[in-house]
């Protein structure tokens, strides 16, 4: 399987090579040397060839490798001279010679093992460090060139360059197990075929560049690259540190082998938990390896995913200091909110309260913050605009401004990095655009508790003007007991009906104080089946004693409605028809079944309203035609017909008298359309 693997994987790698280097060779307006580049896609066709045809361990093929990274080394010098790298490194002329020497060195003791089947097996391991030798020199003049690249000609280049960094990195790979293990990785060597085929393809798209599809490696990418080549450095020291341990250790090599090993790894694994290397390196490899120092897709979609993600435990203040210190590598942070002229701390994220004492008690005048300017307190100008408690706290480095709309919405004091540094201008446009977005949040969520506190509000003056009308229509009623109480106070059926309205009056009274609390919830139980005639005979009874009020039913009829509800309908109704009506002009309840639905009238005799007031003005909330009235009444009687699925509808004629008609569905039916009602 394995040489199957071997076999077709060098093969297709051969065949892929060989079409590019023809390739190349035909093509015009190359960003590269045409002929030297075609010379080495044809030689590493070869190789190819060779290892699938002949085998690994042929010294036709050892030669052919050797000849490959010699030509792949004449094709980068050609690339330095050919006007594709802005600024090569310092001697490279000698460097690659060195290698150059190392990989003929190799390639002797190739022949000279071959030539001499019996020599020790040091030659061979000599043979096989100078070839791990010359794929780590390799790599490193890979990174020299890639970071040296025209930016006319980058694109076009740089996906050639990767794929030596690749084809390299193969190399340093398999020598690093073959020494190891001692002996020739086959699974490697298989694996290296798909792996040629890849890099053949990196490279025929840098072969077919077009300028307005550029090819970019992420920055992931390339810091998994070099952590690989690093491993692989790493197991290279290994490999040679025990070879050496063995032929010095005697019989403690065993023991000084494995304490090596695990010593370095200890030491290995300290540093890189270390925050400070962590950071040392990322500063580096940004400085040397790239043309800006922040990714700014990947800086941004972690910037907005700390500042969207709310399932965490952590309050928005708090995300939005840690989106702004990411950014930065910042390890803490202060955000300062506006109070009134002053700005005072509002959150922090790292800070213990016992760290930044002063800070938290110190207020800092708005008027000595630029909104536009980012403030660099170890050199930058403005650093004595801070309060001296935040220019104290040892930790403080920057001061970065959140302006939205002219105004500025808080400042948040970031905390120095592991790696101290200068801000340059990168730095000073991303903490402003992220400044500005971070400003917009703190004005949205604000914004939006004003609204939820205005809604509160907006609630709570719905439900008091309700109310309000609820005690007009009591205060009526009681004063009008009073005033007949003054003629029939003799009369004991008068005041048995006297004491029952002030006992009902007392009772809503009670309802309205427990309805007007802010825990006060309106009611959510589903209307229920109920009769109707009942309820209509204790509405008159409770109004009997100030004001006629008779009820006129034709049959029982059962309705489909909530029983509170429907009686502080027709309370309203009821006290809107007394009150349009004479002294002693009688108001009528009529009861009666419309087919599918039950119909309740509300009639009076009184002034009635004109068609253009019942189009435009009866349903609107604080408008009345009565000297006095809140113009509540007839706006939450039908908003509480239509809760219970029922509907309310008025006919009306000046002098004439009104009436309403609160139309239910019937018990025993299941229509939710009703007729309409005259």
């Amino acid at each position: 399987m394995l040489a199957t693997l071997i076999l077709w994987g060098h093969a297709l790698a051969a065949l892929l090579f060989g079409a590019l280097g023809l390739w190349a060779l035909r093509s015009d307006g190359l960003a590269m040397p045409r002929m030297p580049l075609a010379a080495a896609l044809g030689v590493t066709a070869l190789w190819a060839l060779a290892v699938a045809g002949i085998g690994e361990a042929d010294l036709v093929t050892q030669l052919a490798a050797a000849t490959r990274n010699l030509a792949w080394f004449g094709f980068m010098v050609a690339l330095t001279r050919s006007g594709a790298i802005e600024r090569p490194p310092a001697a490279i002329g000698t460097v690659f010679g060195v290698v150059a020497m190392v990989i003929v060195m190799a390639m002797s003791l190739d022949v000279l093992t071959s030539a001499s089947p019996g020599l020790p097996r040091a030659v061979l391991d000599a043979a096989l460090l100078l070839k791990l030798l010359a794929a780590v020199a390799a790599l490193l003049l890979v990174q020299g060139l890639h970071s040296a690249l025209a930016p006319r000609q980058r694109h076009a280049v740089r996906p050639v360059i990767l794929a030596l960094g690749a084809l390299w990195l193969v190399d340093v790979n398999l020598f690093s197990v073959a020494w190891l293990v001692e002996g020739w990785p086959l699974q490697l060597v298989a694996v290296r075929g798909l792996a040629l085929v890849c890099i053949a393809a990196a490279i025929a798209a840098g072969l077919q560049h077009r300028a307005a599809r550029p090819v970019e490696m992420s920055r992931t990418v390339i810091y998994q690259t070099l952590a690989l080549i690093g491993v692989g450095v790493y197991v290279a020291l290994l490999a040679a540190a025990t070879s050496a341990l063995a032929a010095i250790g005697g019989a403690n090599a065993r023991l000084l082998q494995t304490a090596f090993v695990f010593g370095s790894t200890a030491a290995i694994l300290a540093l890189i938990s270390s925050s400070w290397l962590r950071a040392w390196i990322k500063v580096k490899l940004a400085k040397h390896f790239f043309r800006h120092r922040y990714d700014y897709r990947a800086e941004w979609m972690r910037f907005t995913e700390t500042l969207g993600d709310p399932a965490g435990a952590a309050p928005l203040d708090e995300r939005i200091i840690k989106a702004l210190a990411d950014l930065t590598d910042s390890p803490a942070g202060v955000l300062l909110l506006p109070q009134g002229a002053a700005m005072v701390v509002g959150a922090g994220w790292n800070v213990a309260r016992a760290d930044l004492p002063a800070a938290y008690g110190e207020s800092w005048q708005t008027d000595r913050i630029d909104p536009a300017h980012i403030v660099e307190l170890d050199t930058g100008e403005g650093a004595d605009t801070a309060p001296p408690s935040i220019r104290a706290w040892d930790q403080a480095w920057v001061v970065v401004p959140l302006p939205h709309q002219q105004r500025l919405a808080g400042v948040i004091v970031l905390a120095r990095p592991p790696v101290p540094r200068a801000l340059d201008w990168e730095d000073f446009d991303l903490l402003r655009a992220a400044g500005r977005q971070v400003a917009s949040h703190i004005a949205e969520e604000r914004a939006q508790e004003a609204l939820a506190e205005a809604a509160r509000f907006d609630e709570f003056n719905r439900r008091f003007a309700f109310i309000l009308h609820d005690i007009k229509n009591l205060v009526s009623q009681l004063t009008l007991v009073a005033r007949n109480a003054e003629r029939h106070a003799d009369n004991p059926e008068f005041r048995a009906d006297m004491v029952a309205t002030l006992q009902d009056s007392a009772g809503r009274m009670n309802d309205l104080l427990a309805r007007l609390s802010q825990h006060h919830r309106a009611r959510t139980d589903p209307p229920v089946a109920m009769p109707l005639a009942p309820l209509l005979r204790r509405i008159a009874r409770s109004r009997e004693a100030t004001h006629p009020v008779e009820v006129v039913s034709k049959g029982d009829p059962l309705a489909i409605a909530d029983p509170a509800r429907l009686e502080t309908l027709l309370g309203h109704l009821v006290q809107n028809a007394i009150d349009a009506s004479a002294p002693d002009a009688r108001v009528t309840l009529a009861l009666a079944e419309l087919g599918d639905a039950v119909a309740i009238d509300v009639i009076d005799r009184g002034c009635g309203m004109s068609p253009a007031f019942v189009r435009e003005k009866l349903f609107r909330p604080f408008v009345s035609s009565k000297p006095g009235g809140f113009g509540i009444g007839a706006f939450e009687a039908r908003k509480l017909a239509e809760e219970m699925g029922g509907r309310l509808d008025v006919s009306s004629a000046e002098g004439r008298g009104s009436r309403f008609r609160v139309t239910l569905r019937a018990a025993r039916a299941d229509a939710t359309v009703f007729g309409n009602a005259a």
